[in-house]
């Protein structure tokens, strides 16, 4: 048997492009409608990702999207980079259905970088199809490295690197096309906890000096506060969206502690609650004793 999320109290403010009417201005990136439902080969049953989701994202807007697993993050976030087509609805970006391409850049969890080439010919990897020159490509790459702090680092292969530093060179890979949209699948999740917060940090910088829409698929409520304007909350069987949350702390945060402000805790606390919910809602019997919370 299953329940919805009991609600708990907290100020949603569900005014704005994902939820409301706030601003005017038409959304960078609309989903309007849509629903995906996977059907193995194998003679497994159906199996409903997404149904009847809709969300405008306007310009300039980090957002986050966090639920439970099996909610259908990845499967939406693959939708607006038009690797996946909807069942049912649309996705627009500027307009028109996203494709694969220099408009739109995607930072996987997994780093992909190709090891038999360099760090600067990984990061010029994402410009062979912008139409630049092979001089332009060398020197966009280079001015992305020295952004995320790899200039000497230029000419290294994969292996001569950490973790953290490899992840560097995803996201350089990814800017360095300079897209609208930046797409970002649990891009941290590989990562130990100091370097996973120095990454959030260097992202919040970044993106504070060149703006444009990153949407970001997370499983941790503390990053996806820390790093968003909105949250997209999301439910799962089938994956819909629960609710969009805004937060309500200042810009920049890559210098100073937000953790202790009282809109952060404050807005933790009813995500934790709600995402413990539902996955209480959807547990199987006894699962956690005697009704615990997942640890």
């Amino acid at each position: 048997m299953t329940r919805d999320a009991e609600p708990v109290a907290y100020d949603a403010r569900p005014e704005g492009p994902l939820g409301g009417a706030r601003d005017v201005a038409p959304p960078a990136l609309r989903v309007a409608g849509v629903s995906k439902t996977f059907r193995p080969r194998d003679g497994r049953d159906p199996f409903t990702a997404l149904s009847d989701v809709s969300l405008d994202v306007s310009d300039n807007t980090f957002v986050s999207i966090l639920g439970p697993s099996g909610c259908g993050k990845t499967t939406l976030l693959r939708m607006m980079n038009g690797l996946l087509a909807p069942d049912n609805g649309e996705v627009l970006l500027g307009g028109k259905p996203p494709r694969p391409g220099p408009d739109v850049g995607f930072v996987f969890q997994s780093f992909r970088l190709l090891p038999w080439r360099t760090i600067r010919g990984n990061v010029e990897l994402g410009l062979e199809e912008t139409g630049l020159s092979r001089a332009e490509r060398r020197e966009r790459a280079l001015r992305y490295l020295a952004l995320v702090g790899l200039s000497r680092f230029a000419e290294s292969y994969p292996h001569e690197l950490s973790g953290g530093m490899k992840q560097r060179v995803a996201l350089a890979r990814a800017l360095a096309p300079e897209p609208s949209v930046l797409l970002m699948d649990e891009p941290f999740a590989s990562l130990d906890a100091q370097t996973r917060e120095l990454m959030q940090m260097e992202l919040l910088r970044l993106w504070e000096r060149r703006r444009g829409v990153v949407v970001f698929v997370t499983h941790s409520v503390d990053e996806a506060i820390v790093l968003s304007d909105r949250i997209v909350l999301m439910r799962s069987h089938p994956g819909r969206i629960a609710e969009v949350l805004d937060v309500d702390l200042p810009r920049p945060r890559w210098d100073t502690d937000v953790h202790t402000r009282r809109e952060f805790v404050e807005l933790r606390h009813y995500l934790w609650e709600q995402i413990k919910a539902m996955v209480l809602a959807s547990a199987e019997p006894g699962l956690f004793g005697s009704g615990d919370a997942p640890g």
